[in-house]
C-alpha cells in the first residue's frame, strides 16, 4: 500500500491531481483508513491508464465512463476496445501533424544555415520549390503536404 505522497512521487503527479481523480470517482476501490488514502498496485495502474487517456485527449467524464465499463465486467470489453482504438486514431493524426511540423522546422533550419553560409537567399529562391538537394526535397515535400 502507498500513501498519496508516495504515489505522487512515483507518478510525478501533484497530490492535488490525485485527490481530484479520487473525487471524480476514478479510484472506485481505493482504501481509506480514516482520512488517509491507501493506494494499491491496482490504483497505480489506474493512474497510468488515466494519464494515457488524458494525453490522448479524453475528458475526465469519458475516463470515468471507461472505469464504469471496467466495473461492469466482461460484457463491456467491446466498448473498452473501441475506446482505445478510437484514441489510437486520434494519436496517429497528432503524430502525423507533428511529423509535418518537424519537417518544416528541419527544412527552415537547413534553409537558414544555407542563407547564412551564402550571405543571402538568392540561390535558395532559385531552388524552390522543386530543385532542392534530394534529402532536403523530401523534407520540404513532407512539410508542404
Amino acid at each position: 500500500m502507498y500513501t498519496i505522497g508516495q504515489v505522487s512521487k512515483a507518478t510525478g503527479l501533484p497530490v492535488s491531481t490525485l485527490r481530484y481523480y479520487d473525487k471524480e470517482g476514478l479510484f472506485p476501490h481505493l482504501e481509506r483508513k480514516g482520512y488517509v488514502r491507501k493506494f494499491s498496485d491496482t490504483e497505480l495502474e489506474e493512474v497510468k491508464i488515466i494519464e494515457c487517456l488524458k494525453k490522448s485527449g479524453l475528458e475526465i467524464k469519458d475516463i470515468r465512463q471507461f472505469f464504469q465499463w471496467v466495473s461492469e465486467g466482461s460484457s463491456t470489453y467491446k466498448k473498452r476496445r473501441e475506446l482505445f482504438a478510437n484514441q489510437k486514431k486520434v494519436i496517429q493524426k497528432k503524430i502525423e501533424s507533428l511529423e509535418k511540423t518537424m519537417a518544416m522546422l528541419e527544412f527552415k533550419c537547413w534553409y537558414y544555415d544555407k542563407a547564412l553560409l551564402d550571405g543571402n537567399e538568392d540561390k535558395l529562391h532559385q531552388m524552390l520549390p522543386d530543385k532542392l538537394p534530394e534529402e532536403i526535397q523530401k523534407i520540404y515535400d513532407k512539410a508542404h503536404e
